[in-house]
Formats: C-alpha cells, sequence, structure tokens
C-alpha cells in the first residue's frame, strides 16, 4: 500500500476581519441603548450596565449588597416567582457589581422579549431589599468572607489593592467582618435611589435584533425618570502607601502568596495595547517567561502569571503565584531578576512571534459571537472607546518590535516602584 505524503497546512496571518459595531440610539429619557446584530439564532443578550461599582460606595460592601439583592423581592413579585417566570420564559441572568460599574445581563429567546423587559424594569428599578433575606445574605456573605481569610491568597490580594490604591479608596478599602453588620435596608434603598437611575444607566443589546426592540425598551425604560437628585460623589483620588514591602503572617499556612506589582495606565492611555503585549511576554500565558524559569525551571509553583488590568480612575499590573514558604524568598528573587532582564536584553524574534501568534489567536476568541462581541464592546466603551481600540491593539501585537518591549519594560515595570505582598 502505497503511503501517503503529510502536508502541513498552510500557515496564514491571523486577521480580525471587521468588528460588528454598535448602531447608538437614544430613548426618550436620553437612556443610551447600543445595538449590536451579530448572530442568526433568535436570542438576545442585554445587558444593563450603570455607575453603580463600589466606586460610589460611602460603605463597604453597599454596591455589591444592593446589587445581589436587586431580584430578592420587587414592588410586584417575590424571589420565587420572578425566578419562576424567568425560568417558564426560558431565560436567565447574571448580576454583577464590579469596582465602576455594576447592572445585570439577561439573555433571552427574542418571542419572550417584551415579558423579559417588563421583569428586567422590576428587578431594576422596583427592588424591595426584604430584611430577611438581606439577613440571610449577610449571613452567607460573612460565613463566604471568614473561610477566605483563611487563604493566604485572599490576604495577600486584599493587601495588595489596599497598598497600590490606598486604605480610603473605594478601589483599596478593605472589608472586616464588622462591615457585614452595617448594611440595612434603609441604607440599600438609599444607595439603589441614588445609582439606579436614568441618568447613570446605558443598555447594550446583541443578537439577532427584531425591529420592535427599541421600541419595545423605549416602552418599558424610555419613560422612567428619577425621583431624588442624585447624591454627589467625592473625588476619588487613589493613594499609595508608602510602605512598599509588607508581609502578613498566617500561622500554620502551607503555602506563601506573592503579589508584586503596582498601580498603572488603563485603556485611554496610548501605551496600553504595547504593555499587553510585555504583559504576556512577561507571565501573560503557559509559555510565558515567569512560567518557564519559576515553574519549569525550578519548580517553586504550580502556577504563575502576571496580568494588567484596566480601571476607570487607574488601572493595575501584578504577578502573582503561591510557593512554599522555604521558596518564597528564592522565588521573589526570581520574579524581579525577569523584569530586570526584559529590561536590559530585547527578546528574541522567535519569541516575539510566538507571543504574537498567541495574543491574535486570542482576540479572535473576543468576537467569536454576538455574545462575545458584546462583552468585548462593553470593555472599550465603558472607557469611551470603541472598536477602533482592537483593531489599533491588534496593529500594535503586530508591528511592536523587541526594543519597545525593551523601554516599555523600562518605563512601566521600575523595580523601585512595585509593590512587594507576601501572605502566609
Amino acid at each position: 500500500m502505497k503511503k501517503r505524503s503529510l502536508i502541513q497546512p498552510r500557515i496564514v496571518p491571523v486577521d480580525l476581519g471587521k468588528i460588528p459595531d454598535a448602531k447608538r440610539i437614544s430613548l426618550q429619557n436620553n437612556i443610551p441603548v447600543l445595538l449590536i446584530q451579530a448572530g442568526t439564532e433568535d436570542i438576545s443578550r442585554i445587558e444593563f450596565t450603570l455607575s453603580a461599582g463600589s466606586v460610589m460606595e460611602n460603605l463597604p460592601l453597599l454596591a455589591s449588597t444592593a446589587n445581589m439583592m436587586l431580584a430578592e423581592g420587587t414592588k410586584n413579585y417575590t424571589a420565587v416567582k420572578l425566578n419562576k417566570t424567568l425560568d417558564f420564559y426560558g431565560s436567565f441572568y447574571n448580576l454583577f457589581a464590579e469596582r465602576d460599574r455594576a447592572g445585570i445581563v439577561i439573555y433571552c429567546l427574542n418571542k419572550h422579549l417584551e415579558k423579559i423587559l417588563g421583569l428586567a424594569s422590576e428587578i431594576l428599578f422596583h427592588p424591595v431589599f426584604p430584611p430577611d433575606e438581606l439577613k440571610t445574605l449577610m449571613k452567607k456573605r460573612l460565613s463566604w468572607y471568614l473561610i477566605n481569610r483563611e487563604k493566604v491568597n485572599s490576604l495577600a490580594m486584599d493587601q495588595f489593592f489596599e497598598s497600590i490604591f490606598g486604605s480610603s479608596h473605594p478601589y483599596g478599602r478593605k472589608v472586616i467582618a464588622d462591615d457585614f453588620n452595617k448594611i440595612d435596608n434603609a441604607a440599600l434603598k438609599d444607595f439603589h435611589s441614588g445609582f439606579y437611575r436614568p441618568e447613570t444607566l446605558a443598555i447594550i443589546v446583541a443578537g439577532n435584533i427584531h425591529e420592535n426592540t427599541v421600541d419595545l425598551l423605549d416602552h418599558y425604560f424610555g419613560k422612567v425618570v428619577s425621583e431624588t437628585i442624585r447624591p454627589t460623589v467625592p473625588g476619588r483620588i487613589p493613594e499609595r502607601q508608602k510602605n512598599r514591602k509588607v508581609h502578613i503572617d498566617k500561622p500554620g499556612a502551607v503555602q506563601t502568596a506573592i503579589a508584586i506589582g503596582s498601580s498603572t495606565i488603563n485603556k485611554r492611555h496610548p501605551d496600553y495595547p504595547g504593555l499587553k503585549v510585555l504583559n504576556v511576554v512577561l507571565g501573560g500565558y503557559f509559555g510565558s517567561r515567569l512560567m518557564k524559569n519559576i515553574r519549569e525551571a525550578r519548580g517553586y509553583t504550580y502556577g504563575i502569571n502576571s496580568s494588567v488590568h484596566s480601571l476607570d480612575l487607574s488601572g493595575y499590573q501584578i504577578i502573582s503565584a503561591e510557593v512554599s514558604k522555604k521558596n518564597t524568598q528564592n522565588a521573589v528573587e526570581e520574579i524581579f531578576k525577569e523584569i530586570s532582564l526584559l529590561q536590559r536584553v530585547p527578546p528574541e524574534n522567535e519569541e516575539l512571534a510566538v507571543i504574537k501568534n498567541y495574543m491574535l489567536g486570542e482576540m479572535v476568541r473576543m468576537f467569536d459571537g454576538p455574545f462575545a462581541i458584546a462583552e468585548s464592546f462593553r470593555s472599550a466603551w465603558e472607557f469611551g472607546l470603541d472598536n477602533t481600540y482592537y483593531y489599533r491593539l491588534a496593529e500594535k501585537i503586530k508591528s511592536i518590535e523587541s526594543d519597545e518591549i525593551t523601554s516599555l519594560a523600562k518605563t512601566y515595570y521600575d523595580i523601585d516602584e512595585l509593590y512587594e505582598i507576601t501572605a502566609g
């Protein structure tokens, strides 16, 4: 039998193609609506996002608790009836409360869109925050908190954010056990009336959008008006702590958690795309320098990674890992050695080529389907950007040279400016 010769598939450059853009309209009360027509299935993803994250709260846990309680009973629905109704219509939702924004994402069949929008309006604007459900929730949250206090990674991360943003800023403020007793029904209602209002709301719809979708949105959300004056939020300026090296003692811990990093630029800065590439070289994927050194060569940890995150008032970069007590100092020293090496020696072309292919492949996944497109769109839109951000990011990935990586490492990974947090 004649053997067949194997032919290697042709290698072609990754191309994002054209990313579907959002059509922008306003409801009659000026709520912005962003419509992303994509996909063939008769379903929609509807995101209601508000400027109601933790940066707006005057008590720790207030923003997240208000969000978690939205579906625990409304003016016209008990929590049981609300969830049974959503199940009956084949819909499900995810509540979210982040540092800058909060809201709800609902997935539904288009044929039930009108009913689902009515329920969404109930959840967002007419919650009653039942005291009994609130008491149960806070007991659960306190239990989760106490469990996490036993985890060295949680201790290190809490201290990391306090160090880089300051203890008085919502980005860096630590939660303590007593905070769980300070949230009551009145505080939730005050926060809700101040920040769950049309002036802070935007609606992002993605999927196979029908012609009557805008009319339905206008019917259920375009007539909502604020009944109270929006509270004034004081300026939120992060203030880094002076002590850049902090150890949290956790007797009996088997592992030590390491968090090294600092505050940095966010997506609005022109250097941000290049910083994303630098981060991947350093520790942003399984074949990164930190993984090859700390995990593969030395066996100090099962996993180590670095990441860069964008927030409205700032950004931050962090290298994190868990190692045994005896290897803690060695691991920290090797991390700083890798940063120093990246500042002095440009990456080889072969290494950079692998990084570029990896990152471009990941970008393709970011736009795989209407729901992924919506999530990616929102992560740019909330910084006042649009899809051109992703085209610039892709172009930077393709064009960045080794010496630019080195220059960025010198600028944004100044070792004297990095915080070193350990817990164990």
